[in-house]
Order: C-alpha cells, then structure tokens, then sequence
C-alpha cells in the first residue's frame, strides 16, 4: 500500500482556514476586509457595547510624567525648549484622561456585567491621547476600545485598553468603519495628519448626511484657531457659516462633556441609527465569553 504522507503534507490538503499562503492571496482581499469587519464587531457586540465615544488625538503627546523627565534630563538650550514644549503639550493628555473618566462614569461605560454599555471610550489605541483616553476609562474600572493599526513602523497597543477589546486592523478603512460606526460623539484633541484626516473624514460624512449628526468637540482653542482657519474657509466660499456648527471648541474636560450633553449627547442611550450585521444563531452577549472552537 503507497505511503499517503506527501498528500497529508501538502499545503493544499490543509483547511482554507488554516493555509494562510491562501488567505492572503490578492484574489481573498475582499475576504479579508470582510473578515476585519466581523470580528471586531461580534466581539463588540458579545461584550454588550451599543455605542462610543470616540477620542482622536496626536500619538507624540507624552503624560506629565514623560514630558517631566524629559524636562529634567534636558541640558542644552535646545533640549530645554523641547522639554518645556512637552510639558506645555502633556496638558492635553491630562485633559483626554480626565475627559474619559468624566464620560465613562457619566455615560453608561459602567453597566452591570451583562448590560448594554453606551458611550465607551474608543480610541486608535496608541500612545499619547489614545493612551490617555483608554487609562481614564480604565482608572474607574470601565471597559474601553482600542482600534489600533498594522503599520511600517509597528504602533503597539498602550497597555490601558481593554484587551479583550483591544484589535489590530490591516485596513485603514476598514479601522474608520468601527471608529464612526458606533459613535455617539467625537473628541478629538490636537494632533498631526492621522488627527485632521479622522476628523475631517467624520466632518464630511455628517456634512453630507452619510452619517447622523453627532456631537463633535475640539479641545484646545488656542491650537485650533492657530492651525485651522474655519472662519476663511467661509469667507472663501469653500463651507457655509452653518457648517461651523457642526463642531464647538472648549478648553477643558467639563466644558467638552457639558458641549456633547448640549448638542445632543443622551447618556445612557442607544444611538439613532444602528448599523450592523444581521443577528447571528446561538451567540449570546456577555461581559466575558470563552471563544467557540471549530464549526
């Protein structure tokens, strides 16, 4: 009888499940988008989270103890610009921690285990704002989101997420679907280009209507009115006066949570308008549950 190793051996006898030469074939792309979807939306959906609410921010704005040390090792003239400039900037991530707690004890993080969560911090899951939106939520024992991103140069997740809710995207498109999805607000704190092009993009979609109006918040007016000239943007004709209602400017975390509960924020409730996959068979939402083998 003709030994049957080199057929049980070879790669095509494995699983498409288990042959990752194949799964990541150009042809298996939308595949694999889909597959980005689902995954970070079953695991949200078994954890009971309803909505979020989404903080962006720079990755470069270190917490007061990092911008102390820096302070504190700087000896030439240029480095003790560079440490004053990371103490003045930590105010942020101070702001962002404090704005999370404020909105995670506020909002409906905090439901019994079980319950439908509303407005859980999510975030990039990074460092710098990301990191402290995800430690203010984890500093009063709420869960929180972070949606991080394969990149060049590896962006590790910040070690206050969640991590059971703690993903990792290929797709950059495929990150933004989960970031707005759920969103019953946006806070978005000063940052780069990941910064302006995630609010930008938001901002387009409720000016165009493809996503339900929602409170947006900018801290740091200062920041804002230096680097974002709305107001030509209307003299020029490029926006109209109403779409600089879309988004107010504040200065502090009270003011940014008092801004989302004028414009629109309703804690503890379900957003307007719900998108997601249709129900699936036998899966239930818990605060914890053991992953399904097989099948």
């Amino acid at each position: 009888m003709p030994n049957n190793g080199a057929q049980k051996h070879s790669r095509s006898y494995l699983l498409a499940v288990e042959d990752q030469e194949f799964l990541l074939r150009d042809e298996m792309r939308p595949f694999r988008f889909g597959m980005e979807y689902a995954k970070a939306e079953y695991e949200l959906r078994d954890w009971g989270v309803r909505s979020t609410i989404v903080v962006f921010g720079s990755a470069r704005t270190p917490s007061a103890e990092e911008a102390a040390a820096l302070a504190k090792r700087a000896r030439g003239a240029a480095e003790k610009r560079a440490g004053q400039k990371a103490l003045d900037r930590s105010r942020f991530y101070e702001d962002a921690r404090a704005f999370a707690r404020i909105v995670s004890m506020r909002g409906g993080a905090l439901a019994a285990s079980g319950a439908l969560r509303d407005n859980v911090i999510a975030t990039g899951g990074g460092p710098g704002i990301m990191e402290a939106a995800n430690r203010g939520a984890f500093e009063c024992g709420a869960p929180s989101i972070g949606f991080n991103i394969t990149l060049p140069h590896e962006q590790a997740p910040n070690p206050w997420s969640t991590p059971a809710l703690t993903f990792r995207f290929h797709y950059f498109a495929m990150r933004k679907m989960h970031l707005a999805m759920r969103a019953n607000a946006l806070a978005v704190f000063p940052g780069g280009f990941g910064t302006f092009d995630e609010l930008f993009e938001v901002l387009t979609l409720v000016q165009s209507k493809k996503m339900r109006p929602v409170p947006i918040v900018l801290f740091g007016r200062d920041y804002w009115t230096k680097v974002v000239n709305f107001a030509a943007m209307v003299d020029e004709g490029m926006i109209s006066e109403a779409d600089l209602k879309l988004f107010e400017i504040v200065d502090n975390p009270e003011e940014g949570w008092a801004s989302l509960i004028r414009r629109g924020l309703s804690p503890q409730a379900p957003p307007p308008l719900k998108l997601s996959l249709p129900p699936v068979a036998g899966r239930k939402r818990t605060a914890t549950r053991k992953p399904r083998r097989g099948g």
